[in-house]
């Protein structure tokens, strides 16, 4: 340990998934920034015995959770315990380069204003195309944002480093003084929106968005919930929806609303209808019902 580096947690979450847990610890490993500490949470597999992960990694720190905390729970889970200057959250379906934390620590330690950074995230089953170089910002009609470079060649045209509208919650890095400043992430989300929705209260709070491409993932993308399963389409549809409430103002809430009214719920209802996708149609459709029924939405 290099006790003139300032420390750097890592964690990231399982769920039913202790090899490919495993996968991303081996690349851990060989990183060569060492004053790391990894905390890895079980959000309380079903299916999983989460206990090899610390026999074959007796170093790092095993939390087993008696329930699905989701992402953001998981992840705060082991926010409570780490001890680190940095925090880095990182998705178990990930592989890392050795070189992968240098650039991330030196962007927050050359410029205090940043409040969080990601590298740049390339696809897994082929590292020569980009998944994520930062985001557009959320469009207020949609409720959408892109990710920029997506499925683009990685030919160094998405190698400027810089302020971006969003972080990616597959790899990002954030102080741990911004975290006991802003607080934790909003474990109502469960899955999807919820790094978006941090973003949103770390930039409310005076700091910026960075994205650093010196520093890069491999990413294999939606191994634990389904590139396309309903659990997805409910989370995604409903937290959509939570977020404008939550980040928009009255004016810009209204015109997502009657967007998401008039064009984009019924366009989804009927294309799941005609494509005879009855559990996504079920699965949206709750996602809707639930922001009906939840009038106050937690902090």
């Amino acid at each position: 340990m290099n006790n003139n580096l300032p420390l750097v947690s890592i964690i990231t979450v399982n769920y039913n998934e202790s090899q490919v847990t495993i996968d991303l610890l081996t690349s851990l490993r060989h990183l060569t920034y060492k004053n790391v500490e990894v905390i890895v949470v079980d959000n309380a597999s079903p299916n999983d015995d989460p206990s090899i992960i610390k026999e074959t990694f007796p170093e790092i720190m095993l939390i087993t959770s008696e329930e699905n905390l989701g992402f953001a729970g998981g992840n705060n889970l082991g926010v409570k315990v780490a001890k680190g200057d940095y925090l880095l959250f990182i998705n178990n379906d990930t592989i890392v380069p050795e070189h992968f934390l240098e650039p991330l620590v030196e962007t927050l330690q050359k410029d205090t204003g940043i409040g969080m950074v990601s590298p740049k995230i390339k696809f897994h089953w082929d590292p020569s195309k980009i998944q994520y170089a930062g985001y557009t910002p959320m469009n207020k009609w949609t409720i959408r944002n892109q990710s920029i470079g997506y499925h683009k060649m990685d030919d160094g045209s998405y190698d400027t480093e810089g302020v971006t509208a969003s972080i990616h919650g597959a790899a990002m890095m954030v102080p741990g003084h911004v975290i006991e400043e802003v607080g934790m992430m909003n474990e109502m989300y469960f899955l999807y929106y919820e790094e978006h929705d941090w973003a949103e209260m770390i930039k409310r709070a005076g700091y910026s968005i960075y994205y650093q491409p010196k520093s890069y993932i491999l990413h294999k993308e939606s191994l634990s919930t389904g590139k396309n399963s309903p659990l997805k389409t409910y989370y995604i549809a409903r937290n959509r929806i939570v977020f404008a409430r939550r980040n928009f103002s009255f004016k810009y809430l209204w015109f997502s609303m009657l967007f998401q009214t008039v064009v984009s719920i019924p366009k989804n209802l009927i294309t799941f209808l005609l494509k005879g996708q009855f559990e996504h149609l079920k699965a949206f459709s709750n996602a809707i019902f639930w922001n009906l029924t939840h009038f106050k939405l937690t902090k």
